[in-house]
């Protein structure tokens, strides 16, 4: 595998003007690894809606509802892990850490539901702060990909890179504070994300139509309502036509 496409994202990261760029250029680098799916969290804790909050995700269809549904988080081997984890780590060796926990059973159920889905395999890529754990990076897919001591070090240095970067693009402070956005920087996606949702589209239905996941279309939302601060969608379509950003 090419070590020469970890460094190739980094510069392209450093580059990236917007998170779609950033997304875009991570998203190629794990295509030449072979990992199908990804989530980059922006904060390692469930919103109100019992979902993460995500820069950006291309998870399994319905994986995410899954795991809300049968409250996984509470059990999870690799979110319990992240605790006494200080470096990256493969998925099974969270699974091994709990050998002896009184809940294996519900961690080796949980896994192999994961696994049924198409995520047999993958790492997780923890990113620290001053406050300490603030984020991370998890990737995998339906197969196993063996990355070298350098591969790991190397693909820690471009989850660091996508993070910090995301972390800029959104004005972001360290302590997780959202910095005011002055003006209405609205990128590409975003205005097509908007224009959908303005002739009335779900978030599955706007996932489809730009080939991108639901999850990754409600950032792209919660990024419009933030910058034309808007309460809610309807508010964010509403300001978009008022603005003449919509006709």
């Amino acid at each position: 595998m090419s070590v020469q496409a970890i460094l190739e994202m980094l510069v392209t990261t450093e580059e990236s003007h917007s998170a779609a760029e950033v997304l875009q250029s991570l998203e190629q680098l794990l295509s030449v690894y072979g990992f199908d799916y990804y989530s980059i969290f922006r904060q390692l804790r469930l919103k109100e809606d019992g979902y993460f909050d995500v820069f950006g995700c291309h998870m399994p269809e319905g994986w995410a509802e899954t795991y809300r549904e049968q409250s996984y988080f509470a059990i999870d081997p690799v979110m319990r892990y992240l605790a006494v984890a200080q470096r990256p780590f493969r998925w099974r060796e969270a699974l091994k850490f709990y050998e002896a926990d009184p809940n294996l059973r519900h961690m080796e159920r949980m896994m192999g539901e994961a696994a049924r889905a198409g995520l047999l395999d993958g790492y997780f890529f923890p990113m620290h702060g001053r406050g300490g754990l603030i984020g991370a990076l998890t990737v995998g897919g339906p197969r196993e990909v063996n990355l070298s001591p350098a591969e790991l070090s190397l693909f820690q240095a471009a989850a660091k890179a996508a993070y910090w970067k995301l972390r800029k693009l959104a004005q972001l402070s360290e302590e997780g504070e959202e910095k005011p956005v002055h003006g209405p920087d609205i990128t590409r996606r975003e205005l097509q994300v908007l224009i959908h949702l303005a002739d009335g589209l779900t978030s599955n239905e706007i996932s489809r139509v730009l080939s991108i996941s639901p999850h990754t279309v409600d950032w792209y939302m919660s990024g419009l309502q933030t910058k034309l601060g808007a309460r809610n969608r309807q508010h964010a379509v509403a300001i978009a036509f008022r603005s003449g950003m919509l006709f």
